[in-house]
């Protein structure tokens, strides 16, 4: 099985997490199942995210994308994201 770990800023979890529960259906068409969300307990706008991903090249894409980009900046997220893709073996 493989996942995609991502780890990025925001300037608001408030404004961000309503923009992010709204994107759900395109990441779910990229083959991405939403596993986890954390924030760090000290900051909660640094967020983690992890994800199944039934198809990594369509994951690869969907973090690539243009329209993941622009709904990213559009929720404040805050500079480049860390992204991960995993596997458990």
């Amino acid at each position: 099985m493989a996942y995609m770990l991502i780890r990025h800023r925001v300037q608001d979890f408030g404004k961000w997490k309503p923009a992010y529960d709204a994107h759900r259906q395109t990441r779910a068409a990229a083959g991405l199942k939403d596993l986890h969300l954390w924030h760090n307990v000290d900051d909660p706008n640094e967020i983690f995210l992890l994800f199944e991903a039934s198809d990594v090249a369509k994951a690869k894409a969907f973090a690539a994308s243009t329209d993941l980009k622009e709904k990213m900046t559009a929720a404040g997220v805050m500079g480049s994201p860390d992204i991960f893709f995993l596997s458990a073996d």
